[in-house]
């Protein structure tokens, strides 16, 4: 029985974590709107330290299947690296737009429970008409967000299979084999720096709304 409630007692732990840290911020006036703005820069910024990170293990693996001589487990052991820089890059940027998934939750239900609060109708359309608004934006950040998310799978993937591949051939055959693979590494790549770009551009536009 204590087996079955463990994830369920983890996540209420960790959702207690999260109301903690935005109740204890509010008690210092930094409100959920201001959260939710510094966490999607937060998620500008590991998809820009991403972009980097794809863009050096794309190099890297370029100059795998340009390699000659007897090079190949150094080359190995580099591509490895950046396959390893790059999961851990993609990881943080997954944590960071949970984040922001989290205090936007928490930021639309406070806003809808408390529209109930007032007595000035006007004031209450008023303020009905910019959550929604607010909320159709937030959407279409978060849409940006999960595809560039989703756009890392088959990057990790590639990178992955090739870097594997090689740690268990390093021979010229093994380097012919990976020259096949680079086009559609490097076709993936850039799909996912769009898709961060994208994003991005998306994030920019929904923080200055946040801002009037």
């Amino acid at each position: 029985m204590l087996r079955l409630l463990l994830p369920v007692l983890a996540l209420t732990f960790l959702s207690g974590c999260e109301t903690t840290y935005i109740n204890t911020m509010e008690q210092f006036g930094v409100h959920k709107r201001d959260i939710l703005a510094d966490r999607i820069v937060d998620v500008q910024e590991a998809q820009a330290d991403g972009q980097q990170e794809f863009r050096s293990a794309l190099e890297q693996f370029r100059s795998v299947i340009n390699v000659e001589g007897g090079e190949l487990e150094k080359q190995y052991d580099k591509l490895q690296s950046a396959y390893d820089d790059s999961e851990a890059a993609a990881e943080k940027i997954s944590k960071r737009i949970d984040k922001v998934e989290s205090v936007a939750e928490a930021l639309f239900d406070e806003w809808q429970d408390e529209l109930d609060q007032y007595t000035n109708q006007r004031l209450r359309a008023d303020s009905e008409r910019k959550l929604k608004e607010t909320q159709r934006g937030y959407e279409q950040v978060m849409r940006a967000m999960r595809a560039s998310e989703k756009s890392l799978t088959p990057v990790l993937n590639a990178l992955r299979d090739n870097t594997l591949y090689l740690k268990h051939n390093l021979n010229a055959s093994a380097i012919g084999a990976l020259r096949g693979e680079y086009q559609n590494v490097n076709s993936n790549v850039e799909q996912l720096l769009k898709a961060m770009e994208k994003s991005i551009a998306e994030s920019n536009a929904f923080i200055k709304t946040l801002d009037k």
